[in-house]
């Protein structure tokens, strides 16, 4: 059995409640009051965490893309000017702190590279996760190491030779790895949710699933595979412009997702077989012999 890590008081494992976070990544489109609605959902919905995303455009675009010119609701920009003008800085993440707190929720993010780990440093976010694309990124998980905060690796588009070096090189983190396949939606033939249990017992730590497929089923069978925690992206409307919005749950989704999760852990029970209570009165009626 795999030992289970913390994360803010809360314990991520096999013998602990499933940690559900709610990914609002970008879907927030830059605005604040996005942000606070979807955090409210979360919170509503019974989930332990929301997470964002943070970069610094300059390091994190690439220079082949930066003045590529693209259509956005605020009108024809470059790439570099849309993730700059989507992208939350301090005055925004101070109002996500409060919020959260007072919501009682925890929140953390992606940071997608070295400064944006300093930048989250600085508001004591309780985990840090490495999205899918950093997972090669060794600068920066070595700096993610050297928080020795509880980390969480996705492993979206990561061979086993790629995941056993970050492995390797987040050796003074508690650990906990999600399985992921990167495709928005992904199809349910890719999902792989069998990873789940080959990547606990190759690594021997909590594993989990981040899931971008449409809809609820895969999600609950991953629960019911020994996931200790979930994660999937929110939306406040599937129709919103952005990229991710498309395979995102809307607040009605969130609500049954949360819901049937602790349906499903308590229906897993503990594995030791025995007649119920409940059973006794049946079992005298229709046993013919006792």
């Amino acid at each position: 059995m795999t030992k289970s890590v913390q994360v803010n008081g809360k314990l991520i494992g096999s013998n602990s409640p499933v940690y559900v976070i709610a990914e609002i990544g970008i879907n927030h489109n830059g605005d604040i009051e996005i942000a606070k609605k979807l955090m409210d959902v979360a919170a509503q919905s019974g989930c332990d965490a929301v997470k964002f995303q943070k970069r610094t455009p300059e390091i994190c675009v690439p220079e082949d893309q930066k003045s590529v010119l693209r259509e956005t609701p605020w009108g024809t920009m470059t790439y570099f000017d849309y993730k700059k003008r989507i992208e939350f800085e301090d005055a925004e993440f101070k109002i996500i702190d409060t919020h959260a707190k007072k919501l009682n929720i925890d929140w953390f993010a992606s940071p997608w590279d070295v400064p944006s780990v300093d930048f989250l440093e600085r508001f004591d976010v309780p985990c840090h996760k490495i999205a899918s694309a950093c997972v090669t990124d060794t600068e920066l998980l070595s700096a993610i190491n050297q928080t020795k905060k509880t980390t969480i690796l996705s492993t979206g588009m990561s061979s086993i030779d790629e995941i056993d070096k970050a492995v390797a090189t987040l050796v003074d983190v508690p650990l906990v790895i999600a399985q992921s396949t990167s495709t928005y939606p992904c199809i349910a033939s890719e999902l792989n949710l069998r990873a789940l249990i080959s990547l606990a017992e190759r690594y021997n730590v909590p594993t989990g699933y981040s899931g971008h497929e449409h809809g609820l089923q895969a999600t609950i069978a991953a629960v019911a595979l020994g996931a200790t925690f979930i994660e999937r992206h929110i939306t406040l409307d599937r129709s919103m412009w952005g990229t991710d919005h498309s395979a995102s749950l809307e607040p009605a989704g969130l609500q049954r997702l949360v819901r049937d999760i602790r349906i499903v852990e308590e229906a897993l029970g503990d594995g030791v077989k025995q007649v119920y209570p409940s059973e006794i009165p049946v079992r005298a009626k229709l046993r013919r012999v006792l």
